[in-house]
C-alpha cells in the first residue's frame, strides 16, 4: 500500500509540475532556425475584375495541407489557409495576401506575403504565432508549382522560414 500511494504521489507530482517545463509552449522548437515544409494546395477562385487596356484585379483562397521536407516536425501534417489578391498589368503580375500555416496540435504561424504572380514566387513575413510559435518573427522564401488545367484548382508551394523565438 505504501508502494502504491508513493508511486500514486510521484505520478501526481510529475503530471502536475512535470509539464512546467513545457509551459513556454516551445517544446522541442529550438530558439532560432530554418522551418521547411511542402504545402498541397486546392485554390478556391480567383474572383477576377478585368479593368481598361489589359489590367486584371481580383482575390482568391488557397486551402491546404503542410509537410515538413523532414517528414515530422514543425508544421507537419497541418492546415493552412492563404487569401490572395493580385493585379495584372500589361508589363507584369504581383500579388499579396496573408496566410496561416499550422501543426497537428492547432499551433500556428501566420505570415503576410508578396510576391511575382507571373513567376509564382516571393517571400512570407511572419506576422505572428500561436502556442510552441507565439512570438515568432522572421521571413522566407516561397515557390509554386504552376497549376494545370487537369490540376482542377490544385497546386504545390515550397516554403521556408528562417525564424527566431523569444
Amino acid at each position: 500500500m505504501k508502494r502504491t500511494m508513493g508511486f500514486l504521489f510521484a505520478s501526481l507530482f510529475l503530471a502536475s509540475f512535470g509539464t512546467a517545463a513545457l509551459a513556454d509552449h516551445h517544446g522541442h522548437l529550438p530558439k532560432s532556425g530554418t522551418i521547411s515544409w511542402v504545402t498541397g494546395w486546392i485554390f478556391e477562385g480567383p474572383e477576377l475584375a478585368p479593368q481598361k487596356d489589359g489590367y486584371v484585379i481580383g482575390h482568391a483562397q488557397a486551402i491546404g495541407a503542410t509537410f515538413n521536407v523532414n517528414g515530422s516536425g514543425p508544421l507537419h501534417e497541418g492546415r493552412a489557409t492563404c487569401v490572395v489578391t493580385f493585379i495584372a498589368t500589361p508589363d507584369g503580375a504581383t500579388n499579396k495576401g496573408n496566410c496561416f500555416f499550422g501543426d497537428q496540435d492547432g499551433d500556428r504561424i501566420f505570415t503576410s506575403f508578396t510576391g511575382d504572380a507571373a513567376a509564382n514566387k516571393g517571400t512570407n513575413t511572419i506576422v505572428g504565432g500561436t502556442g510552441k510559435y507565439a512570438g515568432i518573427t522572421g521571413s522566407g522564401p516561397w515557390e509554386c508549382d504552376a497549376s494545370a488545367p487537369a490540376d482542377n484548382g490544385g497546386f504545390n508551394c515550397r516554403q521556408s522560414l528562417t525564424y527566431e523565438l523569444p
